[in-house]
């Protein structure tokens, strides 16, 4: 092991605990969905796009930080973003009925999207070409635990202590995100746009992203994906707490261990891709959550673990390796845009939870999964669209201090 290796595994960790804290909000209440349906009185789809309104707040968000993302110092305003995320999070603890609830699930998702689309462009702009891929793999893979871990949180402390002790505990974690960037990212002036750029409107430079037929491609392959994911992860809840599974609340969080191996294999995406080329890479993952998909249909817990487990394992992939690819492909503005990019990963997300919410609520859990198998088709064909990105990050050292 070299001298700088010790470092940059340390600056990996810290990378992937700010990721984890970012979004550990985002999706950690789908492990208690039945429980909150059974508090709103209301149907599976109607909790399932509440819970999932966030991606409303994400994708406006995403928007809005691309048009100004230029103007932006990037320290300041990711810690901003995640202390002021931890208002709506402990409201919730409060919200009286569905409107409420959706309503700050929307304010959550604007303040997680500002800190998410900064941190991305920070990483761009702080690595060389070569790091900004494995930079934002780490950032992806603290994504992937939040998935783990903020479900396994919400569905024990839920059943412990109650939905809005649950809540409180996440504005904590919050204001956790919010101190560490403070303390251990250097400051970063907006780095992405020349002089030059900075003359045009920021419709025009967002219209020069949609001219690169690659990012098309890839903001594409981010909406089906989470599409794909969102949809599975947040009905799957009703068929595991029904007969003939049956699962209770706490042993429904446990089930959410099948992000484990997914935070193993995705630090690899960046890594993957460099050596055999983003529509490889795209295949293969796509290809592994499909061959996941029949598993789901399974009347016995197993098999439905074994397909959840490889949905989880191709989607994180695929999204960490086209998150990696705008970072690279995008010449100027990267975080207008990643600032795209996330809007329309998240919009993909919130037609996940709308459209197959519908499907499972009418047609039942079948139908969904051949909706889920159909997107994720859809993004394979994107993907081979996809060519090699050239283009690397500005020379520069990773700009986080030793702890």
């Amino acid at each position: 092991m070299t001298a700088s290796e010790p470092r940059a595994m340390a600056r990996g960790m810290l990378i992937g605990l700010i990721g984890f804290l970012t979004l550990v909000d985002l999706f950690a209440a789908q492990a208690i969905l039945p429980t909150l349906a059974k508090m709103y009185a209301v149907a599976p789809s109607a909790m399932g796009v509440a819970v999932n309104a966030s991606t409303i707040g994400m994708a406006a968000a995403g928007l809005v930080v691309a048009l100004v993302s230029h103007r932006l110092p990037r320290r300041g305003g990711i810690w901003v973003s995640l202390a002021l995320l931890a208002i709506p999070t402990a409201l919730l603890a409060h919200a009286p009925d569905l409107a409420t609830f959706t309503a700050l699930r929307i304010v959550q998702g604007v303040f997680m999207s500002a800190a998410f689309t900064l941190t991305m462009a920070y990483l761009s702009e702080q690595n060389t070409g070569a790091a900004t891929a494995g930079a934002l793999a780490a950032y992806i893979t603290g994504n992937v635990a939040s998935n783990l871990a903020g479900r396994l949180v919400s569905s024990s402390v839920a059943a412990v202590a109650g939905v809005a002790v649950n809540f409180y505990v996440f504005a904590a974690l919050n204001l956790a995100g919010a101190a560490l960037v403070f303390l251990t990212l250097t400051g970063a002036p907006a780095m992405g746009v020349a002089m030059g750029e900075m003359r045009r409107s920021a419709l025009a430079r967002i219209a020069a992203h949609f001219g690169n037929r690659c990012l098309v491609a890839s903001f594409g392959i981010g909406f089906c994906v989470l599409f794909a994911f969102l949809g599975t992860f947040t009905y799957v809840n009703f068929v595991l707490a029904a007969p003939p599974l049956s699962l209770k609340p706490m042993a429904l969080g446990l089930v959410y261990f099948v992000f484990l191996p997914s935070m193993v294999t995705t630090p690899l995406a960046g890594a993957v891709a460099s050596r055999f080329g983003p529509r490889p890479t795209f295949f293969a993952s796509l290809g592994l959550a499909v061959a996941g998909l029949p598993l789901l249909l399974a009347g016995a817990i197993v098999p439905v673990i074994a397909g959840l487990t490889m949905v989880g394992v191709g989607t994180f992939f695929a999204q960490a390796t086209a998150t990696g690819f705008v970072g690279r492909a995008a010449r100027t503005d990267r975080a207008a845009a990643s600032g795209i990019y996330l809007a329309s990963y998240y919009l993909g997300g919130l037609a996940g939870a709308a459209v197959l919410g519908q499907v499972y609520d009418r047609l039942g859990w079948p139908a969904a999964v051949a909706v889920v198998g159909i997107s994720l088709i859809a993004a394979a064909g994107l993907a081979a669209l996809l060519r090699p990105a050239t283009a690397g990050a500005p020379s520069a050292r990773m700009a986080i201090q030793a702890a």
